[in-house]
């Protein structure tokens, strides 16, 4: 039984509230819970201390009165090109990506590498943005939905969807696109239920899961032999 539901709980609706536990004053014996605020406050401010120590004698920037590590340099070849910036070590790429190179295609829904939206290809393989930190991603290749077709045109998976109905909000569709490019890369000539089993990373909550398949072997024989 979880805690809330025990009847001698202090949130229990039977229960009388302690005046003096509600201000946090001491009622008996031990600690009171403003004295354990407190010491928490304490022993976490030291442990920071500690850490910035740390960091510094690592060689990495502490900016003054923040806790954790400054900004570091970070160079990220994204499709073909190369982009310097400076960004605190915690950045996930998808975040560098919309948030440092207005490189919007890839969406941040869910953030917990669940739904693939914000998939995109690093090394030829798809990844989710949202669980890679763009200090990781140094010295790799990635594209996004922005580098995948000529200007002003669609790349064939793209049209694919836009050809078979598949996409209606379109929060999920750049994860799909990018994720069904990586796969007829490597696998030029699916069938329907491998199409089905390649994409079980991305979600559409719009429920648009027969286009979306049939956009893939769609797009599989846009080029000769289906590579796309």
């Amino acid at each position: 039984m979880a805690d809330r539901d025990k009847p001698n709980h202090p949130t229990d609706p039977g229960r009388e509230p302690d005046a003096k536990a509600e201000l946090g004053e001491k009622s008996g014996k031990g600690f009171s819970r403003r004295q354990f605020i407190k010491g928490s406050g304490l022993a976490v401010g030291a442990g920071v201390l500690a850490n910035e120590g740390l960091l510094k004698a690592a060689g990495i920037e502490v900016a003054p009165g923040v806790s954790g590590p400054g900004v570091v340099p970070v160079r990220l070849k994204i499709n073909g090109r190369e982009h310097s910036l400076r960004l605190q070590p915690r950045v996930t790429l998808l975040d560098a990506l919309r948030n440092h190179l207005d490189l919007t295609g890839a969406k941040k829904v869910c953030d917990r590498a669940t739904c693939g939206a914000c998939t995109v290809i690093l090394d030829g393989r798809p990844v989710y943005a949202c669980t890679v930190l763009a200090i990781e991603a140094q010295g790799h290749a990635i594209e996004t939905i922005e580098g995948i077709a000529p200007a002003h045109k669609l790349h064939p998976v793209s049209q694919s969807f836009v050809d078979n109905d598949a996409q209606q909000c379109g929060f999920c569709t750049s994860g799909f696109v990018m994720a069904v490019k990586s796969y007829l890369d490597h696998h030029p000539h699916p069938t329907y239920d491998e199409a089905k089993a390649a994409l079980n990373g991305n979600l559409c909550r719009c429920g648009t899961y027969m286009g979306i398949r049939r956009a893939v072997l769609e797009a599989a024989t846009k080029e000769k032999g289906g590579r796309v």
